[in-house]
């Protein structure tokens, strides 16, 4: 699976250290920056991976800013996209069973390096579950018309 990795100043660290451990278990992952750690504005980032995900250029998003709010809005802001902010694995696991979220992000400032690996592999692991769920995904879809 091939994986869309981005973030801000706040989440550069994270970034580096969650590219590592993906790759470690043999995703492909694409870094849309920052790739330093001089402050720059979250929607840039959360924009890029979202629209990488509808060019179809990767599968999944992972995205980290300081508490992940910001960056998982911005990325909501793209028309198809689901942009789920997690701070624990449970939720991250039904962000994608129930809600075919596309994109996990975390908060650098608010979850440690362990609980973030785990929320982010947790958000990959999972398939949607379809059924009465997709009437629900159908409903979401309207909305942003």
């Amino acid at each position: 699976m091939k994986i869309g990795i981005g973030s801000d100043h706040a989440g550069f660290e994270l970034k580096g250290k969650l590219k590592e451990h993906l790759e470690a278990k043999g995703y492909e992952v694409v870094d849309y920056g920052t790739h330093s750690l001089d402050s720059v504005d979250y929607p840039d980032y959360g924009k890029a991976v979202a629209n990488a995900i509808l060019a179809e250029e990767v599968e999944k998003g992972v995205l980290i800013c300081g508490t992940g709010v910001g960056i998982s809005i911005s990325a909501n802001k793209v028309k198809g996209i689901r942009a789920c902010v997690c701070s624990e694995p449970y939720s991250a696991k039904m962000s994608v069973r129930h809600n075919n979220a596309q994109i996990i992000a975390v908060g650098a400032r608010v979850v440690g390096e362990d609980l973030a690996k785990l929320i982010v592999d947790e958000f990959l692991a999972e398939e949607f579950e379809g059924g009465r769920h997709q009437r629900r995904i159908d409903k979401m879809l309207e909305i942003e018309k």
